[in-house]
């Protein structure tokens, strides 16, 4: 949520697939308060994405928000670069930078890590901690109430989390099919590890024990093949979660 002083509000971007759903569910807790829940399909939003990790924590952008564009980095993590509302074309606003694809934006985001949107973080699945919301500015622990705030709270409290969504890299040619989101990820000797959630090429994310992570891994895919995958842990989690 990032509030915007000019319209006293909120702008909140979501998964366009659930638009509806999401407008609907605000609505329902809106109670007697004057809030107006709608859609602004006239923004655009831009990933400004940094063109190297030692340009993380690059100054050359500012934070703005005006009536033509309004430019944020982005919550979850240094990684992910800025957020860009606008109404004109996004590039013009960003001085060298270089327009890149859907394609990439995924890609960039699997490589480091980022759940987003409900192929990622299906809902009634996908647990907070578990897909490190924690690490990314997405859970309040001083603020209430929501659904499942102390199964939550206790968890993160008691300081151990045995699943957490890991960044996935396959070793060897995928199926033609591909890999099925929920595959289980097996360790060399036939232990299941996690399942596989959702990726993109041989980049992804997966829901894996972290305790066992660091040996061989692999799935079996659809078509009878094994695949072989490396687990790792993202160099912006921090340290106690390493």
């Amino acid at each position: 949520l990032q509030e915007h002083s000019e319209v006293s509000g909120f702008l909140l971007e979501c998964d366009s697939s659930v638009q509806g759903a999401l407008q609907k569910h605000l609505a329902l807790y809106r109670i007697r308060r004057k809030v107006t829940v709608e859609p602004h399909p006239e923004l655009r939003v831009w990933a400004v994405l940094p063109s190297s990790p030692e340009a993380c924590g690059a100054a050359s952008l500012q934070e703005r928000a005006g009536a033509a564009a309004i430019l944020i980095r982005d919550p979850r993590t240094a990684r992910m670069g800025w957020r860009l509302l606008t109404q004109d074309e996004g590039p013009a606003l960003v001085p060298g930078g270089r327009l890149g694809d859907l394609w990439d934006y995924h890609q960039h985001r699997y490589l480091q890590g980022v759940p987003e949107g409900v192929r990622d973080l299906p809902p009634g699945v996908a647990l907070p901690l578990e897909s490190n919301l924690a690490f990314m500015n997405g859970v309040s622990f001083t603020k209430g109430c929501y659904i499942g705030q102390e199964l939550t709270a206790r968890t993160h409290h008691m300081g151990v989390i045995r699943k957490r969504l890991f960044p996935v890299r396959f070793l060897d040619p995928l199926p033609t099919s591909g890999i099925t989101p929920g595959a289980t990820v097996l360790t060399a000797s036939g232990q299941t590890v996690g399942k596989f959630r959702a990726g993109q090429g041989n980049v992804g994310l997966a829901l894996l024990w972290s305790e066992k992570i660091k040996g061989p891994l692999h799935i079996r895919a659809s078509e009878g093949a094994q695949v072989a995958l490396a687990a790792s842990v993202p160099d912006w989690w921090p340290t106690v979660s390493k």
